[in-house]
């Protein structure tokens, strides 16, 4: 059960965005810490990405900067109107990342930023299977999210930021293995990265067509 900080990072948006900062320091600041799930992608003004729980666009202002195509996907109506005024060359739509309202084969990226951790294992495994559904063959699934550090020296911040900010989901994440659970979904492993002495995972996966 997570304290009374969670609800306020999300109720006051100065404090999401410092923790946001503070928590990016590991690995060189906020603009690269939205920006290495995408590195070494082919990503043109046509692509369309999504933004697969976006909030209120943090990571939204980043994509639009690549394609003139980015579209954010969110449950939350309050942060769509916050992302919808940070980020107006983007397109928002309200739904649930285990059920996309979107057709199948449509998005050339699928992109998450540090929200898979507020999932169920039961729920990222649906999530998994409609960012397969809606992406286009030989499509990009990546994102960015925590991880057990590698490094016992990450253990203690990790530890103190996941107890005042996260739930039993982050938890479990730690102990799941995300690469597995794409692979059995029928994406092709494209790259697992680890970062912040492994407390942060960048992987990339592409869809393969099923047999």
């Amino acid at each position: 059960m997570a304290t009374f900080l969670r609800p306020l990072s999300y109720k006051y948006q100065w404090l999401y965005d410092t923790i946001a900062k503070l928590a990016a320091i590991p690995v060189g600041g906020e603009t690269k810490f939205r920006q290495l799930a995408l590195q070494n992608l082919q990503i043109t003004s046509n692509t369309k990405i999504l933004d697969l729980c976006c909030g209120a666009g943090q990571t939204t202002k980043f994509l639009v900067a690549y394609s003139q195509q980015v579209t954010g996907l969110d449950i939350s109506s309050i942060a769509l109107e916050k992302a919808k005024k940070n980020v107006p060359q983007a397109k928002f739509v309200e739904g649930f990342a285990q059920k996309m309202p979107f057709s199948d084969n449509y998005f050339d990226i699928v992109h998450s930023s540090v929200a898979l951790h507020e999932m169920t294992t039961a729920e990222l495994e649906e999530i998994f299977q409609e960012a397969y559904r809606v992406l286009k063959p030989q499509g990009i699934f990546t994102f960015i999210d925590l991880h057990k550090p590698q490094n016992l020296l990450f253990i203690p911040g990790l530890t103190l930021f996941m107890w005042l900010f996260e739930t039993e989901t982050a938890w479990q994440l730690l102990k799941t293995d995300l690469a597995n659970k794409l692979s059995d979904t029928g994406f092709s492993i494209l790259k697992n990265q680890f970062y912040a002495g492994g407390s942060l995972q960048v992987i990339q996966s592409k869809k393969l067509k099923k047999n």
